[in-house]
């Protein structure tokens, strides 16, 4: 299981990454608020833990772009920050859980296994790019009101793509999230079945939504407006 961790704090960073790394997680740690942000956005995590004051973009700005990305990485807020409206404004901009400092690493443990024991990042249950149109729960993806036949793995490769529109997705993501390798430089999986799935998604039609980003990966958005 993957963490990233947002404290601007150095000891209580140290803190946190050497008593989760102990109990078996991967774990990142971003000083302020833009490089947690940008972290986030590169994906990959099975939870993200911040602090509400940082340098640079606060915790509330952070986790509110990345739900209104549709990214719905489970978060927990852990903070000095303890009356009822804080912990009731994070709750609501999609917290999954609030602690408030000081606190006993136990009980953050438990509190960290139990959110991930609720399962899979919760998804949105449609999405639409453009013309492009998602249905997550009953695994049906349309473009112009035109069914796409796709297989699991070009749809777990699209809704990955669209849940994130418009940033770029690295191969290495797309290898882990869609194949839970390790991506090796080696193969071509990612870009075999890239083009396959743009085959169905974008040769039939005029205009394309998938973009290839030269050396890093690909992006999913609309450029019709350019």
């Amino acid at each position: 299981m993957k963490i990233l961790i947002v404290e601007d704090e150095a000891k209580a960073a140290t803190y946190l990454k050497k008593g989760l790394e102990e109990n078996a997680f991967s774990v990142d740690v971003a000083e302020d608020g833009d490089d947690g942000a940008h972290l986030a956005r590169q994906g990959g995590y099975d939870l993200i833990i911040l602090d509400v004051m940082l340098p640079g973009q606060d915790g509330w700005s952070l986790l509110k772009t990345l739900r209104q990305r549709r990214d719905q990485t489970p978060a927990l807020f852990l903070t000095a920050r303890d009356s009822v409206p804080d912990r009731v404004h994070g709750l609501e901009l999609g917290a999954d859980d609030y602690l408030v400092k000081p606190f006993a690493f136990n009980e953050l443990l438990a509190r960290i296994r139990t959110i991930l024991r609720r399962g899979p990042v919760r998804q949105a249950a449609a999405v639409q790019v453009a013309d492009l149109e998602i249905d997550v729960e009953r695994h049906r993806a349309t473009r112009s009101g035109l069914v796409l036949d796709l297989t699991p793995k070009e749809f777990l490769l699209l809704s990955l793509l669209a849940r994130r529109t418009g940033d770029v997705i690295s191969r290495t993501l797309i290898a882990e999230q869609v194949w839970d390798i390790n991506f090796d430089s080696g193969t071509n999986i990612v870009d075999v079945h890239m083009h396959r799935l743009r085959a169905k998604v974008d040769d039939p039609f005029d205009h394309k939504l998938i973009h290839t980003i030269r050396g890093i990966g690909y992006v999913l958005e609309d450029r019709s407006g350019r």
